[in-house]
């Protein structure tokens, strides 16, 4: 396998309030968890987890021009993640509260300066990477209409480009909210859309992993159904399909799985990896990653 060109990761930088909770949630009353607060975003996780394998990696988004801004950015390039992160004022960087309760979580978000990524600013952060090879966009950017622009505008540069491309769906509920439609119009004619099994539902139907991978890979040219502690299928338009199996742990927090996940997808994957090693590796992250608490890869 040969080393992958810079990867550039367009999406959202945020902080995550994670609650581990002792038990269910008690509605009206209290629930012991344990609480920490830490960098999270799906495009700042996905970036840290593909600098964690030794990847060239730049992540464009917008924080606020406030203190957990410049925190957040701060902790990425620790990791050794290349920043093209716009600072945006009049709002506050994005914040998710993150209530973790075993396999399952529940987010409330707060998008804040994310809302502002442009164009523009997209357009200048791909201009400044000349060695990049492939860009992985958030769907989260364009599942708002105040940055949809900016992910429209992200796929249709890296195509002039001739980078080769991946969406991750990013979330069940606001795909429902635009409709599978229009975001799989949205997302046409890109390499590789990564799905979790309640998404490949939604743009799919409730059809089995591989026949939705089947039926999303006329949009896309290859599609991966990651399907939790059930493993993950690959489709492609050569109507190969491969699994495989989770591993398994002891689940810590979920948060951040489907992240380091993708990060090992693409690491390998761009590094000319068959699909069955590249689930391989993105599986081995993944389990990496829910067996600790927070959504990205400890020194």
């Amino acid at each position: 396998m040969t080393r992958p060109a810079r990867v550039v990761v367009v999406g959202d930088v945020l902080t995550d309030v994670v609650a581990v909770l002792s038990g269910p949630l008690v509605a009206g009353s209290d629930t012991g968890a344990e609480i920490s607060i830490g960098g999270g975003g799906q495009a700042a996780n996905t970036a840290a987890w593909i600098a964690a394998q030794r990847v060239d990696v730049t992540l464009v988004g917008a924080v606020g021009d406030d203190d957990a801004g410049r925190v957040r950015v701060a902790e990425l390039r620790q990791a050794g993640v290349d920043c093209a992160v716009d600072r945006v004022e009049g709002l506050p960087t994005g914040t998710v509260i993150v209530l973790a309760d075993g396999d399952e979580r529940t987010m409330v978000s707060q998008r804040g300066a994310n809302l502002r990524l442009s164009a523009a600013h997209v357009d200048s952060a791909l201009a400044g990477v000349p060695d990049a090879g492939h860009l992985h966009l958030s769907a989260y950017t364009l599942l708002d209409p105040e940055s949809r622009g900016a992910g429209l505008r992200a796929l249709a540069a890296a195509r002039e480009r001739g980078l080769t491309t991946s969406v991750d769906a990013a979330s069940a509920a606001p795909l429902r909210r635009v409709g599978a439609a229009a975001f799989l119009s949205w997302v046409r004619e890109i390499d590789l859309l990564l799905v979790n099994a309640d998404e490949a539902t939604v743009l799919a139907g409730g059809l089995d992993p591989a026949a939705q991978g089947r039926a999303l890979s006329a949009t896309a040219r290859r599609v991966v159904v990651k399907r939790g502690a059930a493993g993950a299928v690959w489709v492609d338009r050569t109507a190969a399909v491969c699994a495989a199996p989770a591993r398994r742990v002891a689940v810590a927090d979920v948060t951040g799985a489907g992240d380091a996940f993708a990060a090992g997808l693409l690491t390998a994957w761009l590094a000319g990896a068959t699909p069955t090693a590249a689930l391989s590796r993105a599986t081995d992250l993944g389990a990496l990653a829910v067996s600790t608490v927070g959504a990205r890869p400890h020194p």
